[in-house]
């Protein structure tokens, strides 16, 4: 049988794709329980992400057109399917930016970002995916092993950058601190590229994980002054040259580790470059580029590490979740802009242009 919220209603509001620059605030129908697997939740805030853009842009090719955006959100869980026994009508409920089933061969090992039977919200092509959570509603498939219940501990807004921003940058500095034990970590240097959501997240991991010397590199002011208050050496590329910088704090060596959470050929041959031999370059932003910036014979003339790939945030979520509830700093410093979802159109032209120094959005439903 299924289970369901008294209150009903038909419709709602949702930021969907239509082509390239172009998103709009629509009234659609309300999702409804498809398997008995799944669950519908009533979204309380959702996020606007980096990884939003791309589709935004025309860069990732394919969106249907009407397709809901948006893959960050916590919510209300309002109805559930018949095999659901964890979860509860009622439940506060955050959710990684993709779906997993908990039992396949990924899962199992943790890597729940390429589960089996996984899907990404809000990519939908020539009609085969699911929405995503830029709106009221958002039917959640695998809910039992993709959702997790929110403690009271945790704001919305903090639970919502766990299930995207907050995992991925702990990830990428973890990645690229693993090989290094505690001693060593407070003596080395680590170079993180790009201040988003992502990479001012990675200061924060990076000096949870026992890091002392944080340097950062952008170009938006505003984002290094966060950087800066979060406890990192900022570096404006347009007035400095970051190698030269890090070689003269390093004995002429280079960074021992640079997070790359960019995305694009420039920013992953700056890490190559400000690499020393023998360091790591994790890196997690999305690239587009099908070949990369510097060769084979580099990495093996220099002796690199490069680890790379998407979070598996539900498998991180056993380790953020305990490093949010520390309170040690102030995630949702980040967060500068607080919307409606009928201000949809408004919040991707500011984001997209880094407009009134915009840093991160969240829509308040």
């Amino acid at each position: 049988m299924l289970l369901t919220n008294l209150f009903h209603t038909s419709k709602m509001q949702a930021i969907t794709y239509h082509e390239p620059y172009k998103v709009a605030v629509e009234t659609v129908d309300i999702p409804k329980i498809i398997e008995p697997t799944d669950a519908i939740v009533k979204v309380t805030v959702c996020g606007l992400c980096g990884s939003d853009l791309h589709a935004y842009r025309g860069d990732q090719s394919g969106v249907d057109k009407g397709t809901i955006m948006g893959h960050e959100f916590v919510g209300i869980i309002h109805e559930i399917g018949d095999e659901i026994t964890n979860l509860s009508i009622g439940d506060r409920v955050l959710s990684p930016f993709s779906t997993s089933c908990g039992a396949c061969f990924y899962c199992e090992r943790g890597i729940t970002c390429r589960c089996e039977k996984g899907q990404l919200y809000g990519l939908i092509s020539d009609g085969q995916g699911i929405h995503g959570a830029q709106a009221e509603y958002i039917r959640v498939p695998l809910a039992s092993s993709t959702l997790v219940k929110v403690l009271p501990d945790l704001s919305d807004n903090v639970a919502l950058l766990l299930g995207d921003v907050l995992s991925t940058g702990y990830f990428c500095a973890e990645n690229g601190l693993e090989h290094l034990e505690v001693e060593l970590r407070q003596v080395s240097v680590v170079v993180i590229i790009g201040c988003g959501p992502v990479g001012l997240m990675a200061i924060l991991s990076s000096i949870f994980l026992g890091v002392k010397f944080v340097f950062v590199i952008d170009c938006v002011e505003e984002r290094l002054k966060i950087a800066q208050e979060y406890g990192a050496a900022t570096m404006n590329f347009v007035n400095c040259d970051p190698v030269e910088t890090i070689k003269e704090v390093t004995s002429g060596r280079g960074a021992d580790v640079v997070l790359e959470v960019v995305g694009n050929p420039t920013a992953l041959q700056l890490a190559f470059n400000l690499l020393r031999p023998g360091g790591v370059i994790s890196s997690v932003g999305v690239h587009n580029s099908k070949t990369f910036p510097f060769g084979p014979n580099d990495g093996y003339n220099k002796n690199i590490t490069y680890k790379s790939g998407r979070c598996p945030v539900r498998k991180m979520l056993t380790k953020t979740i305990p490093f949010a509830l520390s309170k040690q700093f102030d995630f949702e410093k980040i967060i500068t802009h607080t919307l409606k979802l009928s201000d949809g159109e408004m919040a991707y032209n500011i984001f997209e242009k880094k407009l009134d120094g915009c840093i991160k959005v969240v829509f308040k439903i």
